[in-house]
């Protein structure tokens, strides 16, 4: 790897930075504010000026033959990802692009086990947005002879991502009974992951990125619960929920699949540090 760049460098940006600077590549990101590029640059990330609102100021980005990691988001309203589309038309020619999607493209299973050749059927308008921008990026990258890896990611987990504040307000849980299946990931693993993808990652290629032991949200927030010392958030039933709960967190609870991560362990040849929730909160 010659440079890495990345676009959204938030804390998995900065997780897949640090593990890049430790095998001693140069890692580039992209910085809209002053304030982000004293960020990037405290963290030893030369920052580049530019703004995926803005698509002239991405035309010049210096990314041509770099691994370059799309970890921006989509606006947060529309069922299209202008942004996106405002990345694959600058004209720009890196050699790979990993691009952060959620699982939530699949939409709900009823429990069901999803693989990558499972068809999408989003349900969500944000869900929607982040096929858009799959479909986008991979058009793009067979046009133009581009590597382009999908990570279909579940919920990610970890210092600094624990849900402390919701179970400090005691914020309800649903019941266990009626809840859905979830998939998690430990955000080191899926910095890992990032690097793995982009060393053996086939052209075109999608990957469900879970540790695969799936389970439920009540499940979660309770294991957290218990071990930083906090009170079980008080459970409820749905139809609770649907008066109580934001609309975003009721479209998480409504869904219910279980994700193959088989292609993940098997073509990237990943071994993961956090293989369960127990072992994440462990380590915590």
């Amino acid at each position: 790897m010659n440079l890495i760049f990345i676009i959204g460098c938030g804390d998995i940006g900065l997780r897949v930075a640090c593990l890049w600077q430790a095998r001693g590549i140069a890692v580039q990101a992209l910085a809209r504010s002053a304030e982000s590029a004293a960020r990037l640059s405290a963290a030893g990330i030369t920052p580049v000026t530019g703004d995926l609102d803005d698509s002239i100021s991405l035309a010049t980005l210096p990314i041509n033959g770099a691994t370059v990691y799309y970890f921006a988001p989509p606006p947060g309203q529309g069922e299209t990802d202008p942004r996106m589309r405002a990345f694959v038309a600058a004209g720009l020619r890196p050699a790979r692009v990993v691009y952060i999607s959620t699982s939530g493209v699949y939409g709900d299973r009823d429990g069901a086990w999803v693989d990558e050749d499972t068809p999408p059927a989003p349900a969500t308008d944000r869900a929607r947005r982040r096929l858009d921008a799959e479909t986008a990026l991979r058009t793009w990258g067979r046009e133009n002879g581009v590597k382009v890896n999908i990570l279909r990611v579940g919920g990610i987990y970890g210092p600094g991502r624990w849900p402390l504040e919701r179970l400090q307000a005691g914020t309800p849980v649903l019941r266990e009974e009626e809840c859905g299946y979830t998939n998690r990931i430990h955000a080191d693993d899926l910095a890992a992951i990032c690097l793995a993808v982009a060393e053996r990652g086939g052209a075109d290629r999608i990957y469900n990125v879970s540790d695969g032991r799936n389970g439920t949200m009540t499940e979660y927030f309770n294991a957290v619960a218990d071990r930083f010392g906090l009170p079980r958030p008080p459970a409820i039933t749905m139809a609770e929920a649907q008066q109580r709960l934001s609309p975003a967190m009721l479209s998480y609870l409504t869904e219910s699949r279980r994700m193959d991560n088989r292609r993940m362990l098997q073509e990237l040849g990943v071994t993961l540090r956090y293989p369960d929730l127990a072992d994440g909160l462990k380590e915590s």
